[in-house]
């Protein structure tokens, strides 16, 4: 998938599912019930051993869904989400050697960034669309649009502090992409393998923001 394809993506579904997987023989069902929820994407963090499994797994057995790897902080990593059939790459921060890497592969990136310096880095390397991490921390959607004003052409993915009370703020604002976050695919409830839970709250972050895709 190119990179104009996947950021359209991206954009339409609004939300991308950032998982932390501690088994790679959860996978297959968590990526059930995200496809059964209505949002067949995740981003598989590399948090865990388990995380170039898991997106092999997924890719495998999900071939509709877009599943990329993330906290990707070194080549190592990047090599082995490529080789695992990763459709993209997020980084928790913005390494050069991580970025090249990937556009040498063709591989679409998110580089975290939250301060003007770290998305001017982003755009040497003509990147469109940034993650902005940790979003709560760093000033929430107040500091994106400080942020958006001299960059007009960069959009953001904001995560971390994300949740259903107040996606809904983030995707109002056109500099917004889309919003990563985990209230849907809790480390509890995968560990506890409930996977129903996780179709519920996945399709009601669906129908939260169906209203704004639809717009």
């Amino acid at each position: 998938m190119n990179y104009t394809s996947l950021l359209e993506q991206v954009e339409a579904k609004k939300i991308v599912p950032v998982v932390k997987l501690d088994r790679a023989s959860d996978a297959r069902a968590l990526g059930e019930a995200l496809c059964a929820g209505g949002l067949p994407v995740a981003e598989v963090t590399f948090r865990t051993d388990a995380a170039e499994e898991s997106i092999r797994i997924m890719k495998r057995e999900f071939p509709e869904m877009m599943v990329g790897a993330g906290t990707v902080v070194n080549v190592e990593q990047a090599e082995r989400a490529l080789a695992a059939g990763a459709s993209f790459l997020v980084s928790p921060g913005i390494s050069r050697s991580v970025v090249e890497f990937a556009l040498d592969h063709k591989l679409p990136i998110f580089p975290g960034t939250c301060t003007p310096s770290e998305v001017m880095t982003a755009m040497e390397y003509e990147l469109l669309v940034v993650k902005f991490f940790p979003a709560a921390q760093y000033g929430g959607l107040n500091t994106i649009k400080a942020l958006a004003a001299p960059f007009p052409s960069v959009r953001f993915m904001p995560t971390g502090g994300i949740n259903a009370s107040n996606i809904m703020e983030y995707l109002a604002s056109d500099k917004i992409i889309a919003c990563g976050g985990s209230w849907m695919v809790k480390d509890s409830l995968i560990n506890a393998g409930d996977f129903e839970e996780i179709t519920r709250l996945t399709a009601e972050a669906v129908a939260l923001v169906s209203e704004k895709r639809e717009g």
